[in-house]
């Protein structure tokens, strides 16, 4: 799939999580594929056509990066979010402040957690781009999910918005009406990696 070569479209990874759920094991670490989340997801922000891509780290920071650059993760940036226990509404906030001064017109939000997103999902949404007051989701089955697509115009009342757990979610709520619904479920299934259910779900997958 072509790259946006002018960078016009920013991929941000949020890859911060500390996996409480899991016992404690970063999400970015876990294995799909014999490649670390992390990887996977920079490596699918660029197939899909992300013109650059920056990772949100929290926990196990270094590691995260340590081990996606073994995997051959190169994104522009890693930003890493020294208040991620507070949620994902911080590390959203950090992804789209390390954006100042890149150039990029809208930031495309991917969640290192859901390894069945496909790039040909990511490049639906980017094509959902209108403008810099975009806002578009990938919709299942008529229900919102990820990734989501954040036009500059929305970035500063998104972060003041992002906060605990809740990320773009209670933004992307109050704007429904401007939100374009892409859907996606012919494509992929948007699973998280949220419990040790999930995990062996991964395992059997990968």
């Amino acid at each position: 799939m072509a790259r946006d070569a002018e960078g016009g479209t920013a991929g941000i990874v949020l890859a911060a999580g500390g996996g409480r759920r899991l016992g404690g094991r970063p999400k970015a670490l876990l294995e799909y594929g014999g490649s670390p989340l992390v990887a996977r997801a920079v490596a699918l922000a660029r197939a899909g056509g992300c013109g650059r891509v920056h990772v949100v780290t929290g926990a196990e920071a270094e590691g995260a990066r340590a081990a996606g650059e073994r995997a051959g993760a190169a994104p522009e940036a890693w930003v890493r979010n020294p208040a991620w226990e507070s949620g994902m509404g911080s590390s959203l906030r950090a992804g789209l402040a390390s954006l100042a001064g890149t150039g990029a017109r809208a930031a495309l939000v991917l969640l290192v957690d859901q390894p069945g997103i496909t790039p040909e999902a990511v490049a639906r949404v980017l094509a959902a781009y209108k403008g810099p007051a975009t806002l578009a989701a990938a919709a299942y089955g008529g229900g919102r999910g990820h990734p989501v697509l954040l036009g500059a115009a929305h970035w500063a009342g998104v972060a003041a918005a992002a906060e605990g757990d809740r990320g773009a979610r209670a933004y992307l709520r109050e704007h429904a009406r401007e939100v374009r619904l892409v859907e996606c479920g012919d494509l992929c299934d948007p699973y998280d990696i949220d419990t040790h259910e999930d995990l062996r779900r991964l395992r059997e997958t990968s």
